[in-house]
């Protein structure tokens, strides 16, 4: 797992806040050119790695469009699938993972305590495998993302519900937060540790649903969820006021 630089990914993602909100508010409209990388340079006293750093997340995020020798111009917002009014590209800064967070909290711990009463054998057996495979992910230092999307995925289709996965399959990896930002960065913490608790948050999830105990189960989603919440927010707070 690459870990970029603590400084210079915070004031990339500052670039990202900022040129995402003048988008989302109309401010930067579709067929905009953004300002020049010297322009962005000099508004924000940074180097032209971060800021070629922060539109590369932009494009990434389908937010702009770069024309070599021309600019980069504002995109069209894409539109989200399924009529659901949630575009999974456009979840780029903390504050839009944020968001996706407190949707899942009021989400997912109502899915896992109903999976708790719902599930069978073969799901208890793919939330095993997923568990694992998230294990061995982290121990061999390769990233986990798939596993760990898979994993609530999994929760969400033992409730019987297909709208729990149909929600939850349209927002595909940015459900999960380390997918969009640099989590550990963020939290200043070292990546080890910091999925080291992730897993056994996980590992008690598993445990409340495989003995069929949907009180323990909704407990430790909200759990998990909650934390993963804390810890980006605690983060922002501190990137806005070091800002």
């Amino acid at each position: 797992m690459t870990i970029l630089p603590r400084k210079r990914h915070t004031l990339a993602q500052g670039v990202v806040e900022q040129i995402s909100a003048s988008i989302n508010s109309g401010v930067l409209k579709p067929g905009d050119k953004l300002p020049t990388e010297s322009a962005i340079m000099e508004q924000h006293g940074i180097s032209r790695t971060v800021v070629r750093e922060a539109i590369s997340h932009l494009q990434a995020a389908g937010l702009v469009q770069t024309r070599h020798g021309i600019g980069t111009f504002v995109l069209e917002k894409p539109r989200g699938n399924g009529g659901l009014g949630i575009d999974a590209e456009s979840i780029v800064t903390v504050r839009d993972v944020l968001a996706i967070l407190e949707l899942r909290i009021s989400m997912e711990t109502e899915t896992a305590g109903l999976a708790a009463t719902r599930r069978n054998e073969q799901q208890v057996a793919e939330l095993a495998q997923a568990l694992e495979d998230m294990r061995q992910a982290m121990e061999q230092g390769r990233a986990s993302v798939e596993a760990d999307r898979r994993f609530h995925l999994v929760i969400a289709k033992a409730t019987g519900n297909r709208y729990f996965v149909d929600i939850l399959g349209q927002l595909g990896q940015a459900i999960i937060p380390r997918a969009r930002v640099n989590t550990a960065g963020l939290a200043q913490d070292r990546p080890a540790d910091y999925l080291e608790r992730v897993h056994r948050e996980h590992e008690d999830i598993f445990r409340a649903i495989q003995r069929q105990d949907p009180e323990a189960a909704r407990a430790a989603m909200r759990t998990h969820l909650s934390n993963s919440r804390e810890r980006l927010l605690q983060a922002q707070q501190r990137f806005e006021n070091a800002a």
